[in-house]
């Protein structure tokens, strides 16, 4: 495949309606996906090989079952540190503590479980097998790395980038990434909310585009810079973006006052930082690391708790008329309804939709109030994530009578509906229960939503687990996070 030169005398591949435009949109819509996929199996083989060696070196015998699975456990550390995606940035360094650790981790689980040092014959030293591996991958990245860099200025590798804003320092950074290819950084336009003059490439729309534009342009990274539109703004726009396959770049304000550059979600493109928004949540391979999370812990909850499962069932049942489970109708992803499951705690009314219940409700039965106190009226909720209609750790779902409400009067509300409901999640883990704040329970989940990890969700299940030991030791206030008027 022929490269694209990106000098000024061939700006008119750039301009929309022309055949070179249409042609080569073409051309980056077959090479878009390929390139990211390219680059993570470029470095993926130099790490292959290079472990390779090193084993053929070290093992007499590379045909036992342990080889290719220490491979596989730094290949999978890697991959999971980010290493194989496409990155501007590519530094050795930067890469040396998550190799390091991967052939540590390695080694250590494969010492427990076949016992490499006396077992496997040509190993003798532990800690010299995983110094020369170490130092061998990290070589290994060093050739592709500068492989990689010189592909870049041909033309390979290059990924089709946006800038939001058209200021002076954008207009400079834009040229900065035509002048120095290596970055991989194909700049293709600006959106900004007002066209300006003299731009060295097209202004293709406003901010408010931008979802639409970086489809229709197969735009792979866009980078925010400086522009007319507010911060506030950007916020929204940004967080309306569903397009996940792109990586969202931010150039921070004052950065040439100093800006730490050492953190993983920092690049430098010739001295400008620019910090990766992680998006994390919104990754295909996130949500399918999650939802395998939440149907495994659900399962297994469910299974170990059946005999408490079937005494409170049973329990509900004969202590007033009425249905075992409370069945209510919330909003979930994408404001999409969701019948979420309780056990019975009240009786039977025919406000629960529009009424916001309050501490010590007459309705509430003698067994609606222990099971409330301890937070188990919202055990069956576990076929919910079983079913995919909610996850364990996400926003708490809420009745389509207050959303409405909550939607007009909060700040972006609407914004905690990107992700699955959870059975818990951060804000109630901060106290945000009952009668609180709606406006901090919302901040508190779109934080979590645009940080998030499964190591955020392990802790935010473990906070959870402490609040329900406290809540049967203190007697404390009803179980219900959201006070939903339950049926009975």
């Amino acid at each position: 495949m022929s490269s694209v030169t990106l000098g000024n005398s061939d700006r008119h591949w750039f301009q929309s309606g022309t055949s070179a435009n249409s042609d080569a949109a073409t051309q980056d819509t077959m090479t878009r996906a390929r390139s990211s996929s390219r680059f993570g199996l470029v470095v993926a083989a130099g790490d292959l090989l290079a472990l390779a060696a090193v084993l053929l070196l070290l093992v007499p015998n590379v045909a036992q079952w342990w080889v290719p699975a220490f491979v596989a456990v730094i290949l999978g550390m890697s991959a999971l540190r980010g290493h194989y995606r496409s990155r501007i940035t590519l530094s050795v360094a930067r890469d040396a503590g998550s190799v390091v650790t991967g052939v540590a981790v390695a080694l250590v689980a494969m010492s427990a479980v076949e016992g490499i040092g006396s077992r496997a014959g040509g190993v003798r030293d532990i800690g010299l097998a995983g110094g020369l591996a170490a130092v061998t991958v990290l070589c290994a990245r060093a050739g592709v790395y500068a492989f990689i860099r010189r592909e870049r200025k041909g033309g390979a590798f290059a990924e089709r980038t946006l800038i939001i804003g058209a200021g002076p320092v954008a207009v400079h950074l834009a040229e900065t990434m035509e002048e120095h290819p290596e970055y991989g950084l194909r700049p293709v336009g600006f959106l900004d909310d007002s066209s300006g003059n003299n731009l060295p490439y097209p202004c293709l729309g406003r901010i408010d585009d931008l979802d639409r534009i970086s489809r229709q342009q197969h735009i792979a990274r866009v980078v925010v810079a400086f522009g007319v539109s507010r911060d506030y703004a950007m916020v929204d726009v940004l967080r309306a973006s569903k397009n996940a396959d792109v990586d969202v770049h931010v150039l921070p304000r004052f950065f040439e006052l100093g800006f730490a550059d050492e953190s993983k979600n920092v690049d430098v493109v010739w001295g400008y930082p620019l910090l990766r928004l992680p998006r994390t949540a919104l990754r295909v391979t996130s949500r399918t690391s999650k939802r395998l999370f939440d149907v495994c812990v659900a399962g297994l909850m469910l299974v170990l708790c059946a005999p408490l499962y079937v005494a409170l069932a049973l329990a509900v049942k004969v202590s007033s008329p009425g249905p075992v489970y409370f069945r209510q109708s919330r909003v979930g992803k994408n404001g999409k309804s969701v019948d979420v499951l309780k056990f019975r705690s009240m009786r039977i009314n025919g406000d629960s939709d529009t009424q916001w219940s309050v501490d010590a409700d007459a309705r509430v039965t003698p067994i609606g109030s222990i099971i409330r106190k301890t937070s188990l009226d919202e055990l069956p909720q576990l076929w919910n994530v079983m079913r995919g209609d909610m996850s364990l750790v996400g926003p708490r779902p809420e009745r389509p009578f207050f959303v409405e409400q909550f939607e007009q009067a909060v700040p972006r509300y609407q914004d905690r509906h990107r992700v699955p409901v959870g059975l818990t999640g951060l804000a109630q883990v901060n106290g945000l229960r009952g009668d609180t704040s709606i406006d901090e329970r919302a901040w508190f989940d779109n934080h979590y939503i645009d940080n998030w990890t499964m190591g955020n969700d392990l802790v935010i299940l473990a906070r959870t687990a402490g609040a329900v030991v406290r809540q049967v030791r203190h007697n404390g206030s009803t179980g219900s996070d959201d006070h939903a008027a339950s049926t009975g």
